[in-house]
């Protein structure tokens, strides 16, 4: 008996999604390589999906709901499932984050990962050594993060970069070419700014560490910290009014937007091809 034969649907919306998944496929009559053929994967990785050791990207979604005429079946279950990719304790910032309608974010060694290009994520990954599997998992679920920002009703995003974070080259010059470009045209995106913090300003309230501040449309404002081995999120007041506090010594002390944008030219300039 496989491990799939032994999945238990209730344990998790994964294994809901993978006992589906064999479920609709058997009945349609269709082999696990036929399957995996025509999503262009191997069928070694169709199999995973199918034992919830993988996660199922969303062009199999698509294409699942085409080939069973599901209707939006799997395409509905993908977000749910992809936050499988997130460790527990991050989680219900995602959901957090999913509900902000403003979003306040301080970085002082990366860009964003809302504002993160493929490449880049790959990068920031790629010293923790994951399993290659687990490191396709991570940027797709940070990716995936990043629809928030194109939905109907997008959430305002404020972004303050320590000037470090324009010139640490991750993944090398051609990878931080990408991602300059991406936070240029982000900017110009009418509900999101981006300021950076240049090193003449010094020490300055952020040296403590990252941190996102969240303005929700229900309940109070949270603040999100990162750590060394995990962040935690914070919603006493003090906290919150605290980080608010921060956040504009931030921004008093950053460029302007347009500025910001001509530091980023610059730095990008300076990338040899």
């Amino acid at each position: 008996m496989s491990y799939a034969d032994e999945l238990d649907p209730t344990d998790s919306v994964l294994s809901f999604y993978a006992t589906d998944l064999r479920r609709f496929r058997e009945k349609a009559g269709i082999t696990q390589r036929d399957l995996a053929k025509r999503a262009h994967m191997a069928p070694s990785l169709l199999n995973k999906i199918e034992a919830a050791k993988r996660l199922p990207s969303r062009e199999l979604s698509i294409l699942c709901d085409e080939v069973f005429g599901t209707g939006d079946h799997f395409q509905r279950l993908w977000p749910l499932v992809v936050k499988y990719a997130y460790p527990s304790w991050f989680r219900p910032f995602v959901e957090l984050e999913e509900a902000a309608t403003l979003i306040r974010s301080f970085e002082a060694q990366v860009i964003p990962g809302l504002l993160q290009t493929e490449d880049y994520a790959r990068a920031v990954f790629a010293p923790r050594r994951l399993d290659p599997d687990k490191l396709d998992d991570q940027v797709a679920a940070r990716l995936e993060r990043q629809r928030i920002l194109t939905r109907p009703q997008p959430p305002e995003l404020w972004a303050i970069l320590d000037e470090n974070v324009l010139r640490r080259r991750m993944g090398g010059s051609s990878v931080m070419r990408g991602q300059l470009e991406r936070l240029i045209i982000a900017a110009l995106e009418p509900r999101t700014v981006i300021q950076v913090v240049p090193y003449e300003a010094g020490a300055h309230a952020g040296v403590g560490g990252p941190f996102s501040a969240l303005t929700l449309d229900e309940g109070p404002d949270v603040v999100y910290v990162d750590g060394f081995l995990q962040g935690q999120i914070l919603a006493d007041p003090e906290d919150v009014k605290a980080a608010g506090r921060a956040y504009d010594l931030l921004r008093a002390v950053a460029l302007s937007p347009d500025r910001s944008i001509d530091l980023i030219t610059d730095v990008m300039k300076e990338l040899t091809p």
